[in-house]
């Protein structure tokens, strides 16, 4: 293995790229790894059935079934993955220990054990108000014309950035706050215009609790369209563009959630010219926002391209997907892995040079280096990377989880 890292290595050095300065940058890149891969976006609330479009499909045996065993499947994950990364909490993966609260009723208490999980892997921790799976979610959220039902989202919301706060000042790291509500109309509304200003009412009295810029990151996602909400989103893409922008706060794009011809790839550019920072969940679509494994894809690569030129301190990245038809720690591994080595890929470009053959207008010369770059000895390049983080590199690591799926995940009840 050391041998051919060597000779990738030359063979990257004739275009300028410099593998070991690469390996280094790659490892200084956090992935906000999302928690609700682990049990299907269940959470540890009680029994209730997923809503606002949300599904996750399949039945493979060994799903956490409460915070011990997911905590375990993250380790085990973790031990796979090289570098070293962030945990993504929902709030409804609060842990109450026989003392349960309400949305609107969470303090910082209640992740205590996530905190101390995050503390002793050197992890940070960002986290998410849940405006889902609830009775009180089963018609809107912060849009609501019920004020009762608005206010109680608006208070969640508010105690979600004080928790995050609390997460980046016991772990010494920013935490992000991100926004995504599955209000809207199956069918074409009347009015467009009055749950977007509720909205906006709503977003205004969530952002003005008191809290530390330098250590919240409030994020807002749009999207074009869910299940149930096929004509009409309240949070689209544009109101929170010029929401985030009005406020100060930042913009969240999720590759899964605009048309199909949009690539969020050629939206980085465009964003990081008018904010410090964009936040990113990655994921991977089919035919609709199907949150699928992310694949080392066309878009993928394309995604990882833009962060690499604009600086990934500038992008914060966070992954969404969540499928219960394969072995759930194994979807984890293979989507941050696959994440790593779009960014690696990305590293190993000589953007430059290719910026400057693009401004002098060398268009053919261009071409012919994006082309013959995707055949350039990048694998090598990442197990020699994974050699160095002390994990296995190939396949092998799938050896491992075989083992941890029978020691382990066999072993748990049915799926529930």
């Amino acid at each position: 293995m050391l041998e051919r890292y060597d000779q990738a290595r030359e063979i990257y050095a004739e275009v300028g790229v410099d593998t070991d300065s690469a390996m280094k940058a790659l490892k200084e890149i956090p992935i906000s790894i999302q928690c609700w891969q682990g049990d299907d976006v269940c959470g540890f609330e009680g029994d209730s059935a997923l809503s606002g479009g949300i599904q996750a499909t399949g039945s493979y045996p060994g799903k956490a079934r409460n915070a011990k065993e997911l905590m375990s499947d993250i380790d085990k994950a973790l031990s796979l993955i090289p570098g070293r990364h962030r945990i993504n909490l929902h709030a409804n993966y609060a842990i109450f220990d026989g003392k349960p609260a309400d949305r609107d009723g969470l303090e910082p208490r209640h992740f205590e054990k996530w905190v101390d999980f995050a503390k002793t892997r050197g992890l940070g921790l960002d986290f998410n108000p849940t405006y889902f799976s609830h009775p009180k979610a089963s018609v809107a959220t912060l849009s609501s014309e019920d004020d009762e039902i608005r206010s109680f989202w608006i208070e969640h919301g508010r105690r979600c950035i004080k928790i995050a706060e609390h997460f980046a000042t016991e772990l010494g790291s920013p935490s992000l706050v991100n926004i995504w509500i599955p209000d809207g109309f199956k069918d074409i509304p009347e009015d467009r215009t009055a749950p977007r200003a509720r909205l906006k009412d709503s977003l205004d009295r969530i952002i003005s609790v008191g809290y530390d810029k330098s250590k919240v990151h409030v994020a807002v996602e749009g999207k074009v369209f869910g299940i149930g909400l096929e004509s009409y989103t309240v949070g689209s893409h544009e109101f929170y563009m010029n929401y985030a922008a009005r406020n100060g706060i930042l913009c969240l794009l999720d590759n899964g959630h605009f048309h199909p011809t949009e690539t969020v790839a050629d939206k980085i550019s465009s964003m990081l010219l008018f904010a410090p920072k964009v936040a990113l969940h990655v994921t991977r679509h089919v035919r609709w926002d199907s949150d699928h494994i992310v694949r080392l894809d066309d878009e993928t690569l394309e995604i990882a391209k833009e962060i690499i030129r604009h600086g990934a301190d500038r992008v914060l990245i966070g992954l969404d997907f969540f499928d219960a038809s394969v072995n759930r720690v194994a979807a984890w591994v293979i989507g941050v892995r696959n994440m790593q080595k779009a960014l690696l890929q990305a590293l190993l470009m000589p953007h430059e040079r290719l910026a400057d053959l693009q401004e002098k207008r060398g268009l053919t010369e261009l071409l012919m280096f994006q082309e013959e770059l995707k055949l350039y000895p990048a694998g090598d390049v990442w197990d020699r990377f994974c050699g160095e983080n002390g994990v296995p590199a190939g396949i092998r690591w799938f050896e491992e989880i075989r083992k941890y799926e029978n020691d382990v995940l066999l072993k748990r009840g049915p799926n529930d």
